[in-house]
């Protein structure tokens, strides 16, 4: 297996990672960190709506590494260091475009969709020469990653699922509490605000026995001095609500798939995952008590366990 990682030059978050950019065929600038031996199986990580790379945990990823893994993790486009889309002017009605997605009525891509960000996965994968990988997504990268493996099935060997969905209509809205929080902006677009509004949104959607609010500051204060841009994440939502349901993506997998979710998942209850797991053949499913949507230090023991036993398995 040859592997082409250009430029690599060490992370500034972590010794276990190294850095770099590359150029896709498509034109975008994708920003990745890799660790662990390159010899040994992948793991590509995507994250979900808004998030970095820096929004894996650390000492997941060094779990992963640890149990024999080649990790992978982005910024997905339009967030972190990756190209970013600054095609629209007037957003759109997103409370017309919300409604449509939840009774299962497409709505007009607008900039681009999920689609696109699975090919931008497939690509990048290619471009490192990695031609075999476990693929592990979490929420929006969930969904990401359920294409990807339907349209590489040559390629994506396993699947992981961590806290997603896959659309389809019908499925419960976030609770009241946890959408509010999640819509809302921060008071002003400077640091401390942008930071102080991280911790509220993860203290309602998160874990809710294990908030650790100087960690999520921490990771906030690393994604806001990489790039802040609230634009790409709208964007990216548009991307969601114009992908609309991924069941014909689901029906098409054949990979050995791995879906976990949290009980206390508010953001998007437990039975979103459960949807996508009586929609993929063979798929199996983990509910994890106490679990919110988000990955605490006191479950990245038991993530890592469930996820490097289905990779080797």
């Amino acid at each position: 297996m040859s592997h082409t990682t250009d430029h690599l030059r060490p992370s500034p978050y972590s010794t276990m990672f190294q850095e770099t950019s590359v150029q896709l065929k498509n034109g975008l600038n994708i920003h990745l960190e890799v660790a662990g031996n390159p010899t040994h199986p992948c793991i590509v990580l995507i994250m979900g709506l808004g998030c970095q790379l820096v929004h894996w945990p650390l000492p997941f990823c060094e779990y992963l590494v640890k149990q024999g893994f080649y990790v992978v993790r982005f910024d997905n486009r339009d967030i972190g260091l990756s190209s970013k889309f600054e095609y629209l002017d007037t957003p759109p009605n997103i409370l017309q475009l919300m409604l449509r997605f939840k009774l299962g009525l497409k709505n007009k891509p607008l900039c681009y969709t999920l689609v696109d960000m699975a090919e931008d996965t497939a690509s990048l994968l290619a471009h490192l020469g990695i031609e075999k990988y476990a693929v592990l997504g979490a929420s929006m990268g969930g969904m990401i990653a359920q294409i990807l493996a339907a349209t590489y099935p040559q390629h994506v060997q396993k699947v992981g699922l961590l806290f997603t969905s896959n659309n389809q209509a019908f499925l419960p809205a976030p609770h009241l509490k946890q959408l509010r929080v999640f819509f809302s902006r921060a008071q002003s677009t400077q640091k401390v605000d942008v930071v102080a509004h991280n911790i509220k949104v993860n203290a309602t959607i998160g874990s809710p026995h294990y908030v650790n609010t100087k960690q999520v500051q921490e990771i906030s204060e690393i994604a806001y001095d990489r790039c802040y841009m609230p634009s790409g994440i709208l964007r990216q939502l548009f991307a969601i609500l114009c992908t609309g349901s991924l069941r014909k993506w689901d029906q098409k997998i054949t990979q050995p798939t791995l879906v976990v979710h949290g009980d206390c998942d508010k953001l998007l209850p437990a039975r979103h995952g459960k949807a996508v797991v009586n929609a993929i053949k063979g798929a199996k499913f983990k509910l994890i008590s106490g679990m919110g949507h988000d990955i605490p230090d006191e479950y990245i023991a038991h993530l890592g366990t469930l996820f490097t036993q289905h990779f080797k398995s």
